[in-house]
């Protein structure tokens, strides 16, 4: 099987289709592993491994910690609030102070874009990156492809609807760089205050429309994201006018394909981004992605951790 040819997983913009295969196909092997009654194996055994949120997060923290669990690491986890960067050292001397205690992987979040990449120069233990700011998320946008194929045989060829805050969301980026190189058909939505610029660094092969109802159309995949509030509030959007122009219910899903699927990362704003009835809609695979995030993420560790052996 092809190793991973870098120390760090980063972002998924400068990672090959294979290299992104290899995770999916890991994944894959260890679904299995979180149907058993006893959902746990030895792959990283003396392994430790470090999260480091400097953001709060439920889902992909939780996620981490139970894929290391499961794949029998130990594990530390460490918040912003609780680190000694809230006694003025800076960031590179805390992953400093963190590396030199010899963890095994660090998996990080922060609010600043750039700022794994920027540490992952300082240090030789190697970096998962759990979201940077407005950059990317790849871990994400790993289990959502995991979630989309155990419903479509192939990424090539799928029309993805992609709608919400897109130009200030990491998760978008993330999985429109993954869909884009397997040649998927992508479709972006939302208000113009909210949609990227420039488009073309994002991938060739993508359209841009205002219009929910033209980008669900035909979709395979619809993908709502959050819309923060505080910047709905900003782009002076009137509390139910967002949810009335951009907020997915169930007439816009007769516009789709008859068997897609809609996602979301979490947390769901209901009657904001989607209705309760499509979050709750037989097709609506927001769970599975959850529990995908598990095993997508035991596959990143498992093979983070192999390069660092």
């Amino acid at each position: 099987m092809t190793e991973l040819d870098r120390k760090d997983l980063l972002g998924l913009e400068g990672m090959s289709a294979e290299e992104i295969e290899l995770f999916l196909d890991t994944t894959a092997s260890f679904k299995e592993i979180s149907e058993r009654t006893v959902k746990k194996v030895p792959a990283l055994r003396g392994k430790t491994i470090v999260n480091l949120f400097f953001e709060p997060s439920t889902r992909t923290r939780a996620s981490f910690e139970i894929a290391a669990k499961r794949l029998g690491a130990d594990t530390i986890s460490i918040s912003g609030e609780g680190s000694s960067l809230s006694k003025g050292e800076s960031l590179v001397d805390t992953l400093n102070t963190l590396s030199a205690m010899r963890p095994d992987v660090i998996v990080m979040r922060h609010s600043a874009s750039g700022a794994p990449q920027f540490l992952s120069r300082f240090l030789s233990t190697p970096i998962i990156n759990a979201g940077d700011g407005q950059h990317e998320h790849p871990t994400q946008a790993l289990l959502d492809a995991m979630t989309i194929l155990e419903h479509r045989s192939s990424l090539e060829g799928l029309r993805a609807a992609i709608i919400g805050d897109i130009g200030h969301s990491r998760v978008a980026r993330s999985n429109i760089h993954l869909l884009a190189k397997f040649g998927a058909e992508l479709v972006l939505c939302g208000p113009a205050t909210m949609l990227p610029r420039p488009l073309a660094e994002l991938a060739p092969r993508i359209s841009l429309t205002h219009s929910i109802e033209e980008a669900v159309s035909g979709a395979d995949v619809i993908m709502m994201l959050r819309v923060q509030l505080e910047r709905q509030n900003v782009l002076n959007f009137p509390k139910n006018e967002y949810f009335q122009f951009y907020g997915l219910r169930l007439e816009h899903l007769r516009l789709a394909h008859p068997d897609a699927i809609v996602m979301h990362p979490g947390p769901i704003n209901r009657g904001r981004e989607i209705s309760s009835e499509v979050a709750d809609f037989p097709r609506s695979v927001i769970l599975n992605q959850v529990e995908n995030g598990v095993t997508a993420r035991m596959a990143v560790l498992e093979r983070v951790c192999g390069q660092s052996s």
